[in-house]
């Protein structure tokens, strides 16, 4: 069934950042208000949000950490990513009953302008949760970096943190599709199981362990060729020294580290940027607003094709939502993390 089952009650359950957090949210920084339920205006769509997306990037939204989105104010809905069901639109390109990606925050209901939605799809022919993960900004985040920053080509090394997360099991697959052998790093022996199984990797191993980087150096040889960091770090810091001489450095998160400010500061990569001729490249899905049909229109062929397989892990009940960040960063996911509130 693509379409769950749903109820549309006569509140707007939301959930509320009320305090400012100084590092990872926690269930504390939020609170679930009620609020009467308004229809959409001139150019908007009344939307019933049925999957509720958990991103790394909430952090950072919250806790006014990034520089590329302004944060949360608070008092006001927790900025997120979600899917729903169009109930009334007020929009020339979307009917009632389209399902559609987009801005909708943590809330039972979102009225959507035109600017605020991704992507929509009148007939789905994949279960819609897929267009929160694998078809939403974390699919379309390993597409288009991987291709546009990394630019694999067969034969070459591409090493991968957080390998078993929303974003690089995905770059596991595609890396594998392009010829090259995937190593991963991950947080638990199960996902590194995973990883090697399911999602394309040569090799994975738990950054946890002691001898992380000898089992590492054993299996990257002349050394890496892409190196595709969601955590920043240590983890980076030791990576960038696996690097071959022109290697390129696809930088999409930095989840391991937990506050900056102050700045941490770590071992100093400067030398090897120089010695090593590396390209190191920042990337933010949000750039490429102009690519996002096309990469799920190749994302959507290779799972009908069977050749890209995704996990997800999808909690019932927004109530959960306040502690989600909290559960997401302690790695308790197994696959993109979602909550239904249908």
């Amino acid at each position: 069934m693509t379409i769950p089952a749903y109820r549309t009650p006569a509140l707007n359950r939301q959930v509320l950042l009320v305090e400012r957090p100084p590092g990872i949210p926690q269930p504390e920084h939020f609170r679930l208000a009620e609020r009467p339920l308004c229809g959409p205006g001139q150019g908007q769509a009344l939307v019933r949000n049925l999957y509720l997306s958990v991103d790394p990037a909430q952090r950072g939204w919250a806790a006014d950490l990034n520089n590329y989105a302004a944060a949360v104010p608070v008092g006001s809905v927790m900025r997120a990513l979600g899917v729903g069901i169009v109930l009334e639109s007020r929009l020339a390109d979307l009917r009632a009953g389209d399902i559609v990606y987009g801005w909708t925050g943590w809330q039972d209901y979102a009225l959507l302008g035109a600017d605020e939605i991704l992507s929509s799809v009148s007939d789905p022919q994949i279960p819609i949760s897929a267009y929160a993960g694998v078809l939403g900004i974390n699919g379309m985040t390993a597409w288009l970096a991987l291709r546009r920053l990394g630019r694999p080509r067969p034969g070459e090394t591409v090493l991968v943190s957080t390998a078993a997360g929303a974003v690089g099991s995905v770059v596991g697959q595609l890396a594998r599709a392009e010829g090259c052998r995937a190593l991963g790093l991950t947080g638990t022996d199960d996902k590194v199981s995973a990883c090697v199984t399911r999602f394309g990797y040569a090799a994975a191993f738990n950054y946890r362990s002691a001898d992380l980087w000898q089992s590492v150096d054993a299996e990257v040889g002349e050394g890496v060729d892409i190196l595709f960091d969601n955590v920043g770090g240590d983890l980076l810091d030791m990576a960038l020294r696996r690097m071959k001489v022109a290697g390129r450095v696809v930088q999409c998160g930095t989840a391991s580290i937990a506050s900056w400010h102050p700045a941490p500061t770590g071992l100093r990569n400067e030398r090897e940027i120089l010695s090593r001729r590396l390209s190191w490249n920042g990337f933010v899905i949000f750039d490429h607003k102009a690519e996002f049909s096309a990469a799920i229109h190749s994302l959507e062929a290779l799972i009908r094709a069977g050749r890209l397989v995704y996990d997800e892990d999808i909690e019932h009940g927004i109530e959960l939502a306040p502690d989600a960040l909290r559960r997401l960063y302690a790695g308790a996911n197994a696959g993109k993390k979602l909550i239904f509130i249908g």
